[in-house]
Formats: structure tokens, C-alpha cells, sequence
């Protein structure tokens, strides 16, 4: 999932059901990567130019 080793597997006390839940709700760091991305060249491209 793009996170370093032991990310949550690591953690102790946790259940295996607890961290696949944890992983589950989790947001996958290229992915926001990227969305955040799409969203600022689309912003940029519509912003209007600003005077000189």
C-alpha cells in the first residue's frame, strides 16, 4: 500500500481483524498523491491571470 513495513502490523496488541480494519479505512499515499495532483492542476488552470 505504498506504507513503510510494519506500519500497522507492528503495533502491539493489535488483532489481525483490528489492523486489516485499520488498513481498510486507511488512504493509500499515492493515490492521495496524485488526487491532490489532479485537483491543484485543475485549479491552476482555471485561475485567472494576474496582473502584471
Amino acid at each position: 500500500m505504498g506504507l513503510p513495513g510494519g506500519h500497522v502490523t507492528a503495533v502491539p496488541g493489535l488483532t489481525r481483524t483490528q489492523q486489516l480494519h485499520a488498513l481498510g479505512n486507511g488512504v493509500v499515499p499515492q493515490q492521495a498523491t496524485a488526487a491532490l495532483r489532479i485537483l491543484l492542476d485543475r485549479h491552476t488552470a482555471h485561475a485567472l491571470p494576474t496582473a502584471a
